[in-house]
Protein backbone atom coordinates (compact mmCIF):
# COMPACT_ATOMS: atom_id res chain seq x y z
CA UNK A 1 0.00 0.00 0.00
CA UNK A 2 3.29 2.56 0.79
CA UNK A 3 3.84 1.73 -2.57
CA UNK A 4 0.80 2.42 -4.26
CA UNK A 5 0.23 5.75 -2.26
CA UNK A 6 3.70 6.97 -3.28
CA UNK A 7 3.01 6.14 -6.93
CA UNK A 8 0.43 7.95 -6.45
CA UNK A 9 1.64 11.36 -5.18
CA UNK A 10 4.10 10.84 -7.58
CA UNK A 11 1.92 11.20 -10.86
CA UNK A 12 0.70 14.50 -9.04
CA UNK A 13 4.09 15.65 -8.64
CA UNK A 14 3.74 16.33 -5.16
CA UNK A 15 7.12 15.15 -3.72
CA UNK A 16 10.10 13.16 -4.30
CA UNK A 17 10.29 9.76 -4.57
CA UNK A 18 13.29 9.52 -2.20
CA UNK A 19 11.93 11.39 0.39
CA UNK A 20 8.31 10.14 0.53
CA UNK A 21 10.60 6.36 0.51
CA UNK A 22 12.45 7.95 3.43
CA UNK A 23 9.72 9.39 5.35
CA UNK A 24 7.88 6.23 4.81
CA UNK A 25 10.32 4.13 5.71
CA UNK A 26 10.77 1.99 2.76
CA UNK A 27 13.55 1.55 0.07
CA UNK A 28 13.65 3.40 -3.49
CA UNK A 29 14.82 0.49 -5.32
CA UNK A 30 11.35 -1.72 -3.92
CA UNK A 31 9.29 1.08 -5.20
CA UNK A 32 10.88 0.89 -8.22
CA UNK A 33 10.66 -2.70 -8.35
CA UNK A 34 7.13 -2.55 -7.56
CA UNK A 35 6.84 -0.22 -10.70
CA UNK A 36 8.10 -3.28 -12.58
CA UNK A 37 5.36 -5.58 -10.95
CA UNK A 38 2.70 -3.54 -11.49
CA UNK A 39 -0.25 -3.21 -8.76
CA UNK A 40 -2.36 -5.57 -7.48
CA UNK A 41 -6.25 -5.16 -7.72
CA UNK A 42 -6.45 -4.80 -4.01
CA UNK A 43 -3.74 -1.94 -4.47
CA UNK A 44 -5.73 0.05 -6.81
CA UNK A 45 -8.77 -0.87 -4.70
CA UNK A 46 -7.35 0.97 -1.81
CA UNK A 47 -6.33 3.69 -3.74
CA UNK A 48 -9.66 4.31 -4.94
CA UNK A 49 -10.44 4.13 -1.49
CA UNK A 50 -8.41 6.38 0.55
CA UNK A 51 -10.08 9.50 -0.73
CA UNK A 52 -13.65 8.25 -0.09
CA UNK A 53 -12.25 6.97 3.53
CA UNK A 54 -11.02 11.27 3.88
CA UNK A 55 -14.15 12.43 2.65
CA UNK A 56 -16.31 10.64 5.36
CA UNK A 57 -13.37 11.33 7.58
CA UNK A 58 -13.37 15.19 6.93
CA UNK A 59 -17.52 15.58 7.31
CA UNK A 60 -16.89 15.43 11.47
CA UNK A 61 -15.01 18.38 12.34
CA UNK A 62 -12.77 16.54 14.60
CA UNK A 63 -12.39 13.18 12.51
CA UNK A 64 -14.51 9.97 13.04
CA UNK A 65 -13.45 6.53 13.89
CA UNK A 66 -13.76 3.43 11.61
CA UNK A 67 -17.78 2.41 12.56
CA UNK A 68 -18.82 5.96 11.15
CA UNK A 69 -16.28 5.52 7.93
CA UNK A 70 -18.07 2.23 7.54
CA UNK A 71 -21.17 3.45 7.44
CA UNK A 72 -20.51 6.12 5.14
CA UNK A 73 -19.19 4.09 2.81
CA UNK A 74 -21.82 2.01 2.82
CA UNK A 75 -23.93 4.40 2.44
CA UNK A 76 -22.28 5.22 -0.95
CA UNK A 77 -22.51 1.37 -1.84
CA UNK A 78 -19.20 0.44 -1.07
CA UNK A 79 -19.30 -2.50 1.90
CA UNK A 80 -15.43 -2.67 3.44
CA UNK A 81 -14.55 -4.39 6.65
CA UNK A 82 -13.66 -2.67 8.99
CA UNK A 83 -9.87 -3.82 9.59
CA UNK A 84 -9.24 -2.62 5.98
CA UNK A 85 -10.60 0.53 6.84
CA UNK A 86 -8.21 0.56 10.14
CA UNK A 87 -5.13 -0.04 8.30
CA UNK A 88 -5.71 2.26 5.53
CA UNK A 89 -6.86 5.25 8.44
CA UNK A 90 -3.43 4.62 10.39
CA UNK A 91 -1.61 4.54 6.93
CA UNK A 92 -3.00 8.27 6.57
CA UNK A 93 -2.68 8.87 9.84
CA UNK A 94 -6.35 9.67 9.86
CA UNK A 95 -7.22 10.14 14.05
CA UNK A 96 -10.56 11.46 15.39
CA UNK A 97 -9.77 13.48 18.70
CA UNK A 98 -11.03 12.77 22.20
CA UNK A 99 -11.79 14.46 24.99
CA UNK A 100 -13.02 13.18 28.40
CA UNK A 101 -13.42 15.18 31.51
CA UNK A 102 -15.95 14.29 34.44
CA UNK A 103 -18.14 16.94 36.42
CA UNK A 104 -21.17 15.49 38.38
CA UNK A 105 -24.62 17.13 36.81
CA UNK A 106 -27.28 14.74 39.05
CA UNK A 107 -27.77 15.70 42.20
CA UNK A 108 -30.65 14.07 43.92
CA UNK A 109 -32.28 14.42 47.27
CA UNK A 110 -33.62 11.07 49.31
CA UNK A 111 -37.14 12.85 50.24
CA UNK A 112 -37.93 13.45 46.75
CA UNK A 113 -40.51 11.13 45.13
CA UNK A 114 -39.32 9.41 41.89
CA UNK A 115 -41.08 8.26 38.42
CA UNK A 116 -40.52 4.07 37.91
CA UNK A 117 -38.33 3.17 34.98
CA UNK A 118 -41.13 2.44 32.69
CA UNK A 119 -39.08 3.12 29.74
CA UNK A 120 -36.54 -0.11 30.74
CA UNK A 121 -33.98 0.36 28.24
CA UNK A 122 -36.31 0.03 25.31
CA UNK A 123 -33.84 2.18 23.23
CA UNK A 124 -35.06 0.91 19.51
CA UNK A 125 -35.90 3.79 17.13
CA UNK A 126 -39.40 4.09 15.79
CA UNK A 127 -42.08 6.25 15.40
CA UNK A 128 -40.81 9.72 16.45
CA UNK A 129 -42.66 11.48 19.14
CA UNK A 130 -43.35 8.87 21.45
CA UNK A 131 -40.52 8.65 23.92
CA UNK A 132 -38.25 11.06 24.47
CA UNK A 133 -35.04 11.32 27.01
CA UNK A 134 -33.73 14.29 28.63
CA UNK A 135 -30.05 14.68 30.35
CA UNK A 136 -27.41 17.18 30.91
CA UNK A 137 -23.82 17.90 30.98
CA UNK A 138 -20.84 20.10 31.62
CA UNK A 139 -18.82 21.91 28.48
CA UNK A 140 -15.83 23.23 29.61
CA UNK A 141 -14.81 27.55 29.32
CA UNK A 142 -12.54 30.09 30.29
CA UNK A 143 -14.89 31.53 33.00
CA UNK A 144 -15.64 28.35 34.69
CA UNK A 145 -18.25 25.40 33.50
CA UNK A 146 -21.45 25.88 31.49
CA UNK A 147 -23.91 23.17 31.09
CA UNK A 148 -26.06 21.87 28.25
CA UNK A 149 -29.86 20.23 28.81
CA UNK A 150 -31.35 18.55 25.91
CA UNK A 151 -34.11 16.65 24.84
CA UNK A 152 -33.72 13.59 22.40
CA UNK A 153 -36.31 11.81 20.67
CA UNK A 154 -35.43 8.35 20.87
CA UNK A 155 -37.48 7.22 17.74
CA UNK A 156 -35.26 8.68 15.68
CA UNK A 157 -32.03 9.97 17.67
CA UNK A 158 -33.12 13.87 16.98
CA UNK A 159 -32.07 16.89 19.48
CA UNK A 160 -35.59 18.16 19.48
CA UNK A 161 -35.01 20.58 22.42
CA UNK A 162 -32.09 21.99 23.67
CA UNK A 163 -30.47 24.90 26.28
CA UNK A 164 -27.06 26.15 27.13
CA UNK A 165 -27.12 27.59 30.89
CA UNK A 166 -24.24 28.70 33.14
CA UNK A 167 -26.43 26.82 36.14
CA UNK A 168 -27.90 23.73 37.11
CA UNK A 169 -31.28 25.71 38.32
CA UNK A 170 -34.42 23.88 37.17
CA UNK A 171 -34.60 26.58 34.56
CA UNK A 172 -32.04 24.95 32.09
CA UNK A 173 -34.31 21.63 31.53
CA UNK A 174 -37.63 23.69 31.35
CA UNK A 175 -36.58 25.60 28.43
CA UNK A 176 -34.75 22.35 26.45
CA UNK A 177 -38.63 20.83 27.36
CA UNK A 178 -40.26 23.87 26.47
CA UNK A 179 -38.27 24.22 23.02
CA UNK A 180 -39.35 20.38 22.13
CA UNK A 181 -42.65 20.83 23.12
CA UNK A 182 -43.09 23.81 20.89
CA UNK A 183 -41.48 22.28 17.86
CA UNK A 184 -42.86 18.97 18.22
CA UNK A 185 -46.47 19.80 19.93
CA UNK A 186 -46.63 16.16 20.72
CA UNK A 187 -49.80 14.23 21.60
CA UNK A 188 -50.99 12.69 24.57
CA UNK A 189 -49.25 10.01 25.80
CA UNK A 190 -45.82 10.85 25.15
CA UNK A 191 -43.19 9.03 27.48
CA UNK A 192 -40.45 11.32 28.61
CA UNK A 193 -37.38 9.56 30.47
CA UNK A 194 -34.57 10.84 32.31
CA UNK A 195 -32.70 10.19 35.47
CA UNK A 196 -33.01 11.22 39.00
CA UNK A 197 -31.81 14.83 39.03
CA UNK A 198 -33.45 17.39 41.07
CA UNK A 199 -33.70 19.37 37.92
CA UNK A 200 -36.42 16.87 36.64
CA UNK A 201 -38.27 15.74 39.90
CA UNK A 202 -38.71 19.36 40.88
CA UNK A 203 -42.54 20.24 40.93
CA UNK A 204 -42.25 22.91 38.37
CA UNK A 205 -41.00 20.11 35.48
CA UNK A 206 -43.24 17.71 36.80
CA UNK A 207 -46.08 19.82 36.08
CA UNK A 208 -45.24 21.06 32.74
CA UNK A 209 -45.08 16.91 31.73
CA UNK A 210 -49.09 16.47 33.50
CA UNK A 211 -49.87 20.01 31.87
CA UNK A 212 -48.82 18.06 28.34
CA UNK A 213 -50.26 14.22 29.29
CA UNK A 214 -46.47 13.16 28.72
CA UNK A 215 -46.14 10.10 30.91
CA UNK A 216 -42.78 10.06 33.62
CA UNK A 217 -40.38 7.70 33.21
CA UNK A 218 -36.76 7.79 35.50
CA UNK A 219 -33.85 5.77 35.39
CA UNK A 220 -33.02 3.64 38.67
CA UNK A 221 -30.69 5.53 41.47
CA UNK A 222 -27.15 5.61 39.74
CA UNK A 223 -27.69 3.82 36.86
CA UNK A 224 -26.18 5.85 33.92
CA UNK A 225 -27.13 2.83 31.40
CA UNK A 226 -31.04 3.22 31.76
CA UNK A 227 -30.65 6.20 29.80
CA UNK A 228 -27.68 5.78 27.94
CA UNK A 229 -28.49 6.87 24.07
CA UNK A 230 -28.51 10.50 26.02
CA UNK A 231 -25.17 9.98 27.55
CA UNK A 232 -23.86 8.19 23.79
CA UNK A 233 -25.26 11.52 22.19
CA UNK A 234 -22.98 13.60 24.56
CA UNK A 235 -19.85 11.98 23.95
CA UNK A 236 -20.45 12.05 20.47
CA UNK A 237 -20.80 16.03 20.88
CA UNK A 238 -18.02 16.46 22.68
CA UNK A 239 -15.85 14.61 20.74
CA UNK A 240 -17.11 16.31 17.59
CA UNK A 241 -17.51 20.09 18.98
CA UNK A 242 -14.99 21.98 17.10
CA UNK A 243 -13.08 23.30 20.92
CA UNK A 244 -9.07 22.81 20.61
CA UNK A 245 -9.18 25.69 22.74
CA UNK A 246 -11.26 26.11 25.67
CA UNK A 247 -14.55 28.17 25.02
CA UNK A 248 -14.59 31.83 25.98
CA UNK A 249 -18.29 31.87 28.27
CA UNK A 250 -21.55 30.83 27.73
CA UNK A 251 -22.21 32.58 24.55
CA UNK A 252 -20.06 31.32 22.88
CA UNK A 253 -21.21 27.53 24.29
CA UNK A 254 -24.61 28.45 23.07
CA UNK A 255 -23.14 29.28 19.50
CA UNK A 256 -21.10 26.00 18.64
CA UNK A 257 -23.87 24.09 20.25
CA UNK A 258 -26.10 25.83 17.76
CA UNK A 259 -24.20 25.00 14.80
CA UNK A 260 -23.40 21.05 15.88
CA UNK A 261 -27.13 20.25 16.95
CA UNK A 262 -29.10 21.98 14.45
CA UNK A 263 -26.56 22.70 11.35
CA UNK A 264 -24.81 19.17 11.08
CA UNK A 265 -26.15 16.69 13.90
CA UNK A 266 -29.74 16.72 13.28
CA UNK A 267 -29.31 17.45 9.09
CA UNK A 268 -25.89 15.60 7.85
CA UNK A 269 -24.75 13.43 10.42
CA UNK A 270 -25.51 10.00 9.77
CA UNK A 271 -26.47 7.77 13.07
CA UNK A 272 -25.73 4.15 12.88
CA UNK A 273 -28.76 3.01 14.90
CA UNK A 274 -31.20 4.57 11.54
CA UNK A 275 -28.98 2.34 9.21
CA UNK A 276 -26.56 5.66 8.61
CA UNK A 277 -29.06 7.91 7.67
CA UNK A 278 -29.69 11.57 9.66
CA UNK A 279 -32.35 12.29 12.20
CA UNK A 280 -34.02 14.59 9.71
CA UNK A 281 -33.75 12.16 6.52
CA UNK A 282 -35.05 9.20 8.76
CA UNK A 283 -38.32 11.43 10.58
CA UNK A 284 -38.86 12.49 6.40
CA UNK A 285 -38.97 9.08 5.27
CA UNK A 286 -41.05 7.62 8.02
CA UNK A 287 -43.75 10.59 7.15
CA UNK A 288 -43.64 9.55 3.39
CA UNK A 289 -44.11 5.73 4.32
Amino acid sequence: MKFAFIAAENARKQFEVTFMCRELGVSTSGYYASLARGLSDRERDDLELVPLIKEEFDKHKRGCGTRMVRGGLYARGRKVGRNRIRRLMREQKLRHWLKRRHVVTTQSKRDELFADNVLNRAFEVGEPDKIWAGDITYIHTLRGWVYLAVILDLGSRKVVGWHVGPTLEEDLVLRALDQALAQREPPPGLLHHSDRGTQYTARSYQKRLADHGIVCSMSRRANCWDNSCVESFFSTLKRELPNDQPFRDCREVETAVFEYVDAFYNTRRPHSALDYRTPNAYEEQRRAA
